[in-house]
Protein backbone atom coordinates (compact mmCIF):
# COMPACT_ATOMS: atom_id res chain seq x y z
CA UNK A 1 0.00 0.00 0.00
CA UNK A 2 1.67 3.66 -1.49
CA UNK A 3 1.95 6.35 1.42
CA UNK A 4 -1.36 8.43 0.18
CA UNK A 5 -3.24 4.81 0.64
CA UNK A 6 -1.70 4.27 3.85
CA UNK A 7 -2.99 8.55 4.75
CA UNK A 8 -6.50 7.53 3.36
CA UNK A 9 -6.80 4.75 5.76
CA UNK A 10 -5.88 6.54 8.37
CA UNK A 11 -8.43 9.07 7.65
CA UNK A 12 -10.64 6.30 6.66
CA UNK A 13 -11.17 4.82 10.26
CA UNK A 14 -11.17 8.27 12.10
CA UNK A 15 -14.41 10.27 12.37
CA UNK A 16 -15.89 12.97 14.49
CA UNK A 17 -19.07 14.11 15.27
CA UNK A 18 -19.29 16.63 12.41
CA UNK A 19 -19.55 14.73 8.88
CA UNK A 20 -16.85 15.17 6.39
CA UNK A 21 -15.64 13.42 3.07
CA UNK A 22 -13.14 10.55 2.68
CA UNK A 23 -11.50 9.17 -0.35
CA UNK A 24 -11.45 5.42 0.97
CA UNK A 25 -8.58 3.01 -0.29
CA UNK A 26 -9.21 -0.08 -1.89
CA UNK A 27 -9.21 -2.63 0.81
CA UNK A 28 -9.63 -6.61 1.44
CA UNK A 29 -12.30 -8.19 3.29
CA UNK A 30 -13.32 -11.17 4.77
CA UNK A 31 -17.36 -11.51 4.28
CA UNK A 32 -20.61 -13.07 5.23
CA UNK A 33 -24.27 -12.49 3.57
CA UNK A 34 -27.55 -12.12 5.56
CA UNK A 35 -30.95 -10.37 5.55
CA UNK A 36 -33.01 -9.36 8.29
CA UNK A 37 -32.92 -7.60 11.76
CA UNK A 38 -29.94 -8.52 13.80
CA UNK A 39 -31.35 -8.08 16.96
CA UNK A 40 -33.43 -10.90 16.63
CA UNK A 41 -31.20 -13.28 14.16
CA UNK A 42 -29.50 -16.14 15.19
CA UNK A 43 -27.96 -16.17 11.63
CA UNK A 44 -26.39 -13.03 11.93
CA UNK A 45 -25.28 -13.57 15.89
CA UNK A 46 -22.99 -17.02 14.04
CA UNK A 47 -22.14 -15.06 10.88
CA UNK A 48 -20.28 -12.57 13.57
CA UNK A 49 -18.51 -15.35 15.71
CA UNK A 50 -17.50 -16.78 12.63
CA UNK A 51 -16.27 -13.84 10.99
CA UNK A 52 -14.12 -13.13 14.25
CA UNK A 53 -13.33 -16.88 14.08
CA UNK A 54 -11.50 -17.33 11.16
CA UNK A 55 -10.14 -14.10 11.42
CA UNK A 56 -7.84 -15.00 14.29
CA UNK A 57 -7.38 -18.37 12.40
CA UNK A 58 -6.00 -15.98 9.12
CA UNK A 59 -3.61 -14.12 11.80
CA UNK A 60 -2.00 -17.13 13.14
CA UNK A 61 -1.35 -18.79 9.69
CA UNK A 62 -0.32 -15.60 8.70
CA UNK A 63 2.63 -15.81 11.44
CA UNK A 64 3.19 -19.02 11.38
CA UNK A 65 4.25 -18.61 7.84
CA UNK A 66 6.55 -15.54 8.53
CA UNK A 67 4.52 -12.93 7.65
CA UNK A 68 3.82 -9.80 9.81
CA UNK A 69 2.02 -9.46 12.68
CA UNK A 70 -1.12 -7.23 12.80
CA UNK A 71 -4.64 -6.29 14.94
CA UNK A 72 -7.84 -7.68 14.13
CA UNK A 73 -10.14 -4.71 12.98
CA UNK A 74 -13.47 -4.01 13.66
CA UNK A 75 -16.48 -5.70 12.96
CA UNK A 76 -18.03 -3.44 9.62
CA UNK A 77 -21.43 -4.07 7.99
CA UNK A 78 -22.85 -3.27 4.86
CA UNK A 79 -26.81 -2.63 4.93
CA UNK A 80 -29.13 -1.83 2.51
CA UNK A 81 -32.69 -1.67 1.62
CA UNK A 82 -34.03 -1.26 -1.69
CA UNK A 83 -34.11 2.54 -1.90
CA UNK A 84 -31.06 3.60 -0.09
CA UNK A 85 -32.71 6.79 1.17
CA UNK A 86 -34.61 4.48 2.84
CA UNK A 87 -32.36 3.40 5.27
CA UNK A 88 -34.76 3.51 8.85
CA UNK A 89 -33.93 2.21 12.06
CA UNK A 90 -37.80 1.07 12.04
CA UNK A 91 -37.66 -0.88 8.89
CA UNK A 92 -34.47 -3.50 9.98
CA UNK A 93 -36.59 -6.62 9.02
CA UNK A 94 -36.42 -5.69 5.60
CA UNK A 95 -32.34 -5.29 5.26
CA UNK A 96 -29.66 -7.01 3.90
CA UNK A 97 -26.62 -7.10 5.49
CA UNK A 98 -22.82 -8.45 4.61
CA UNK A 99 -20.41 -8.41 7.80
CA UNK A 100 -17.43 -8.19 7.28
CA UNK A 101 -13.64 -7.52 8.88
CA UNK A 102 -10.37 -5.82 6.83
CA UNK A 103 -7.54 -8.25 6.27
CA UNK A 104 -3.88 -7.35 5.06
CA UNK A 105 -2.43 -8.33 1.42
CA UNK A 106 -1.13 -11.22 3.08
CA UNK A 107 -4.27 -12.96 3.50
CA UNK A 108 -4.83 -15.35 0.24
CA UNK A 109 -8.10 -17.24 -0.77
CA UNK A 110 -6.03 -19.81 -0.33
CA UNK A 111 -5.68 -19.51 3.51
CA UNK A 112 -9.15 -17.93 4.00
CA UNK A 113 -10.44 -21.73 2.76
CA UNK A 114 -8.02 -23.53 4.85
CA UNK A 115 -9.01 -21.88 8.05
CA UNK A 116 -12.64 -21.88 7.04
CA UNK A 117 -13.00 -25.34 6.77
CA UNK A 118 -11.19 -26.10 10.11
CA UNK A 119 -12.92 -23.60 11.90
CA UNK A 120 -16.21 -25.31 10.66
CA UNK A 121 -15.10 -28.39 12.14
CA UNK A 122 -13.06 -27.61 15.13
CA UNK A 123 -16.00 -25.05 16.56
CA UNK A 124 -18.93 -26.42 14.47
CA UNK A 125 -19.45 -23.21 12.78
CA UNK A 126 -20.56 -24.31 9.32
CA UNK A 127 -21.07 -20.25 8.63
CA UNK A 128 -17.34 -20.62 8.08
CA UNK A 129 -17.88 -21.67 4.63
CA UNK A 130 -19.67 -19.08 3.98
CA UNK A 131 -17.33 -16.44 4.32
CA UNK A 132 -15.19 -15.14 1.49
CA UNK A 133 -12.17 -12.92 0.54
CA UNK A 134 -13.18 -10.08 -1.45
CA UNK A 135 -11.80 -6.38 -2.56
CA UNK A 136 -13.96 -3.80 -2.25
CA UNK A 137 -13.36 -0.21 -3.50
CA UNK A 138 -15.50 2.17 -1.50
CA UNK A 139 -13.87 5.35 -3.02
CA UNK A 140 -15.36 9.23 -1.96
CA UNK A 141 -17.56 8.85 0.86
CA UNK A 142 -18.93 10.72 3.70
CA UNK A 143 -18.58 9.84 6.99
CA UNK A 144 -19.25 10.49 10.82
CA UNK A 145 -19.13 9.39 14.25
CA UNK A 146 -22.40 8.53 16.31
CA UNK A 147 -21.60 8.08 20.10
CA UNK A 148 -24.60 5.87 21.87
CA UNK A 149 -27.05 2.95 20.84
CA UNK A 150 -27.43 1.40 17.80
CA UNK A 151 -30.65 2.15 18.01
CA UNK A 152 -30.35 6.01 18.33
CA UNK A 153 -28.72 6.52 15.01
CA UNK A 154 -31.35 7.72 13.16
CA UNK A 155 -30.77 11.74 13.50
CA UNK A 156 -26.93 10.87 12.60
CA UNK A 157 -27.98 9.29 9.38
CA UNK A 158 -30.22 11.88 8.24
CA UNK A 159 -27.72 14.45 9.42
CA UNK A 160 -24.82 12.67 7.22
CA UNK A 161 -27.29 12.58 4.36
CA UNK A 162 -28.43 16.67 4.76
CA UNK A 163 -24.25 17.14 4.39
CA UNK A 164 -23.85 14.91 1.53
CA UNK A 165 -26.89 17.07 -0.30
CA UNK A 166 -25.52 20.33 0.53
CA UNK A 167 -21.97 19.27 -0.57
CA UNK A 168 -22.96 19.02 -4.03
CA UNK A 169 -23.34 15.12 -3.93
CA UNK A 170 -25.87 12.00 -3.93
CA UNK A 171 -26.27 8.54 -2.43
CA UNK A 172 -24.29 5.67 -3.81
CA UNK A 173 -23.59 2.27 -2.80
CA UNK A 174 -24.94 0.46 0.58
CA UNK A 175 -25.04 2.45 3.94
CA UNK A 176 -21.78 1.59 5.58
CA UNK A 177 -20.91 0.95 9.34
CA UNK A 178 -17.86 0.42 11.28
CA UNK A 179 -18.36 -0.75 15.00
CA UNK A 180 -15.33 0.50 17.40
CA UNK A 181 -17.22 -0.64 20.33
CA UNK A 182 -18.14 -3.83 21.71
CA UNK A 183 -22.24 -3.86 23.23
CA UNK A 184 -21.05 -6.80 25.10
CA UNK A 185 -18.37 -4.76 27.09
CA UNK A 186 -19.81 -0.96 26.72
CA UNK A 187 -23.04 0.34 27.92
CA UNK A 188 -25.20 1.70 25.23
CA UNK A 189 -24.46 5.20 25.56
CA UNK A 190 -20.56 4.74 25.19
CA UNK A 191 -20.19 2.43 21.92
CA UNK A 192 -18.61 4.59 19.18
CA UNK A 193 -20.01 3.73 15.39
CA UNK A 194 -18.54 5.59 12.31
CA UNK A 195 -21.27 5.97 10.07
CA UNK A 196 -20.24 6.24 6.25
CA UNK A 197 -22.09 6.58 2.91
CA UNK A 198 -20.66 6.39 -0.53
CA UNK A 199 -21.53 9.22 -2.67
CA UNK A 200 -21.20 10.73 -6.34
CA UNK A 201 -21.08 14.23 -7.91
CA UNK A 202 -24.82 15.33 -8.38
Amino acid sequence: MSTAEQQQLAQAYRARRSPALVDVPELAFLMIDGHGDPNASDTYQAALQALFSVSYALKFAVKRAGGPAYRIGPPEGLWSVPDVAGMEISRKPEWDWTMMIRQPDDVTPELVERAALDVAERKHLPQATDLRLERFAEGRAAQVLHLGSYADEGSDILALHAFIADQGYALRGRHHEIYLGDPRRSAPERLKTIIRQPVRPL
